[in-house]
């Protein structure tokens, strides 16, 4: 009987998931992106909160708050490859570096020369705490990772790292002895089998595709487009579906997502470049979504693009904040002598 019970009630689960999936409508109106664009528009820069220094190339931010001060972890390529680094701000303007938190390792490790870290699990609403969730009594932490040197060389695969310390505190965290996901896998897609790049891990507590940890990532195969794998744990992952979710046609890159939830509509921020001949620029952008699978691409005007002297040739790779009614974008700025630094740009001009 008990058994039975126990049947009936995982089956109800499943139904009502499935059920949930298809009731929402699978593109958003034209109406809700323009509300969406206006939300988040950000046409005041401010400059440079963290320039490259000593040949330094610093990229990739992404940003929490803990214990009333913010922080945030972003990448530096010094030739060699990636390592992840931490930075602290008391209002979000002014950023210190505190230190390291994945460095290069021992040469037998598989991400040997390549450790780009991506915050998982943060508040996902928009204007939301932005603090970090816990998981298995962790912190988390998804990152590009591999074993070649030099400029995202070699085969490239999504890692998983994790800490039970302090994360607002320089220290190594620990990683997972594999890969996650691998353009080499069994399963891989013709849109994945090259490499893959960036990796965003939120959790889905309505388990809108049955799994309450979702990961976004962009990876090459002609060109570079966002799909998205599942977890059930934060340690075993699986392709979800076999087409990549966003993309926009055989050249150029559609990639580097970052997922809020603003009300009724999830908003992925997201990078473009080179898509056709009128656009060989980088430049931020955002789709939105109602079951985090199916997404409305915004058409209107960037929300970065590169106009000044520090970005002048690329103004990318977005991580969006809205704290006391101000948005901030902090992205990725690479001016024409390729010097590459986190530039912020506000909603207000503060």
């Amino acid at each position: 009987m008990r058994t039975d019970l126990a049947i009936i009630v995982v089956l109800t689960t499943l139904l009502c998931v499935v059920g949930c999936v298809k009731e929402f409508p699978e593109t958003v109106p034209q109406e809700e992106m323009e509300k969406v664009f206006e939300e988040v528009k950000t046409p005041f820069k401010r400059g440079l909160v963290i320039p490259g220094r000593d040949g330094l190339a610093v990229d990739s931010p992404s940003v929490f708050r803990k214990d009333g001060k913010w922080y945030m972890v972003y990448i530096i390529f010094d030739g060699r490859g990636y390592e992840t680094w931490l930075a602290e701000s008391e209002e979000l303007l002014e950023w210190k570096t505190l230190g390291r938190i994945m460095s290069y390792s021992d040469d037998t490790d598989w991400d040997v020369n390549q450790k780009a870290g991506y915050l998982a699990l943060v508040d996902p609403k928009w204007g939301g705490s932005y603090e970090l969730e816990k998981y298995d009594g962790k912190y988390w932490m998804s990152y590009l990772g591999g074993d070649a040197s030099g400029y995202e060389s070699g085969v490239l695969s999504p890692g998983m790292a994790y800490t039970t310390g302090n994360p607002t505190e320089p220290h190594e965290w620990d990683r997972l002895d594999k890969p996650i996901l691998s353009p080499n896998d069994p399963d891989v897609s013709w849109w994945d089998n090259v490499k893959i790049y960036k990796n965003s891990v939120i959790r889905d507590p309505w388990k809108l595709t049955g799994h309450p940890f979702v990961m976004y990532y962009n990876a090459l195969g002609n060109a570079e487009r966002i799909g998205m794998a599942v977890s059930d744990d934060m340690v075993s992952w699986k392709r979800f579906g076999s087409d990549p979710v966003l993309e926009h046609g055989n050249r150029g890159i559609t990639g580097d997502a970052h997922v809020q939830r603003m009300g009724k509509l999830w908003v992925m921020f997201y990078f473009g470049f080179n898509w056709d001949e009128s656009r060989n620029y980088a430049w931020d952008s955002f789709a939105c979504s109602y079951d985090l699978v199916h997404w409305t691409d915004w058409t209107g005007e960037p929300l970065i693009k590169p106009s000044e002297p520090f970005d002048n040739r690329y103004a990318h790779k977005p991580c969006m904040v809205k704290w006391k009614g101000t948005v901030y974008h902090f992205y990725c700025a690479v001016d024409k002598d390729n010097n590459r630094g986190i530039a912020l740009a506000t909603s207000k001009e503060l």
